[in-house]
């Protein structure tokens, strides 16, 4: 019966979801559990959650890796394919951000320009680089391979936590068109854009929930599962490619 579990497994499709061991990423990873994936999980720090969430979930593993890294995110994307010999989805979930008021230009030093940038720009465009030869062996399987970016309402619009942070979404945004239309037909990529989704970090934003519960159509923030459903919806929707996904309850209509 092992072995039979073993061999089922193998052809499970695989799910790579980066920053996945809180917020988001978690709600996202467990998601494609529940849909019938093969889930690797991925942390910078959190180990000990990431092997938790691992031994939890019997479809799941974890690897650390600091996505800031050359060396890490090849690594990552290799010991992904490794655990199953496959990858049909990846997910850049990873980001960093960095509060800083708008009007404060010399608060936005060249240092948190290029951290904010290696790890929400450039991280994901060399994972998926290094994954692009496993996402197209798997679309021999039947369906395209799936690449979503979990980008931000702040790339669409002038908002957010800081300049910098908003430019490296907005920029992650367009990263998703250029590589939608570079790597069709056999891998498609799609983002996801949330607002204010209700996690510990957004706890005690007061200024961000008032706006969500008093001016938002849906008159509240997403919540992370909120946002799974969508990269969900992007995953199973085999004709959607290069779309950004506005996910913000509606508050960009007022």
């Amino acid at each position: 019966m092992r072995e039979e579990l073993s061999l089922l497994e193998d052809y499970r499709p695989v799910a790579l979801v980066t920053g996945s061991t809180s917020g988001i990423g978690e709600a996202v990873a467990r998601r494609f559990v529940r849909e019938g994936y093969n889930v690797i999980f991925h942390s910078r720090n959190s180990e000990d959650k990431g092997r938790s969430l691992a031994a939890e979930l019997k479809t799941a593993s974890y690897i650390q890796a600091d996505l800031a890294r050359e060396g890490d995110r090849k690594r990552l994307i290799h010991d992904a394919i490794g655990l199953w010999g496959r990858l049909d989805v990846l997910v850049n979930n990873a980001g960093l951000s960095s509060v800083i008021p708008h009007a404060e230009l010399h608060a936005a030093s060249s240092e948190i320009w290029h951290s904010l940038y290696e790890v929400n720009v450039v991280a994901p465009f060399h994972l998926v680089a290094e994954a692009e030869t496993a996402l197209r062996e798997a679309a021999h399987h039947g369906r395209a391979a799936c690449i979503v970016n979990i980008s931000s309402h702040a790339g669409v619009r002038p908002k957010g936590a800081s300049i910098p942070y908003a430019a490296t979404k907005a920029a992650l945004n367009h990263m998703t068109r250029l590589l939608a239309l570079s790597l069709a037909p056999a891998i498609r990529v799609n983002a996801v854009a949330p607002g204010l989704v209700d996690t510990p970090l957004t706890a005690d934003w007061a200024a961000a929930q008032e706006l969500w519960r008093t001016r938002a159509p849906m008159r509240r923030p997403a919540s992370p599962e909120d946002i799974a459903q969508a990269v969900m919806m992007l995953v199973q929707s085999d004709y959607l490619t290069g779309e950004i996904l506005l996910s913000d309850g509606g508050l960009n209509l007022t």
